[in-house]
């Protein structure tokens, strides 16, 4: 079974300095139909103003994985790190028995326009982490790049659970397919541009959740920027 999420209706948030649409139940949006697909709990979509961002703030006991698509993300965290992500690096950052952090665009004349994608751990109460990694658009043209996996497979980054995330990018004649093992579930979400994935014509922000599916099948891109997800069943 192939479900199509439209983008239009994720929910929807602006509070001025950001804009945010929500994949899954998140905040003040409700929706008993999008709590999680699996393990993965969180695709919000933010875009945030010139020199916002989010103040310091707890997590715990969630994989984060952050994903820009433009602009800069500065962070900061109570395990010491600070970073600022840009286009084509993902970062990781495992929550486990407790982490503060901020959010911020410096930038002075730009909106940051990102993905925060929160993952149930396979684990309650690991010990905190973070990673971050560049993946060039070489690596992700035309094909499925992994970006994150258990035990950071082909230098993806490591997270706590069964679940793996690929990225790639498509035009034109260019096209990949990932199967999917027998009882696993898949989400695939385009970030951007226009592609048909399993013969359906999906636009940015739309998704495609799979149940019981043999793969993900991407072709006739027009700018596309998808982000595919291969996850377990949860008990």
């Amino acid at each position: 079974m192939i479900t199509l999420r439209p983008a239009s209706e994720r929910g929807h948030a602006n509070h001025g300095w950001l804009e945010s649409w929500h994949s899954f139940s998140f905040a003040d949006y409700r929706d008993p139909r999008h709590v999680h697909w699996g393990p993965l709990r969180v695709i919000n979509e933010d875009r945030v103003q010139a020199g916002q961002g989010f103040g310091t703030h707890s997590h715990s006991d969630m994989e984060i994985i952050s994903y820009v698509l433009e602009g800069s993300l500065a962070h900061k965290d109570s395990m010491g790190n600070t970073a600022s992500i840009v286009p084509g690096e993902v970062q990781r950052m495992s929550a486990g028995t407790g982490v503060t952090h901020s959010e911020y665009n410096h930038e002075s004349d730009r909106t940051t326009h990102f993905l925060q994608i929160w993952i149930i751990p396979g684990a309650r109460g690991i010990r905190p982490g973070y990673e971050q990694k560049a993946y060039s658009d070489a690596e992700k043209r035309g094909r499925l790049r992994l970006v994150a996996s258990p035990g950071g497979v082909d230098g993806s980054v490591h997270i706590h659970q069964d679940a793996r995330m690929y990225a790639g990018l498509f035009d034109a004649g260019e096209a990949a397919t990932l199967d999917i093992a027998p009882g696993r579930l898949a989400y695939a979400h385009l970030a951007r541009g226009k592609a048909v994935v399993n013969g359906i014509a999906l636009s940015a922000g739309d998704a495609l959740l799979y149940a019981d599916e043999p793969r993900v099948e991407i072709e006739r891109g027009e700018g596309a920027e998808i982000l595919v997800f291969d996850l377990p069943r949860l008990q």
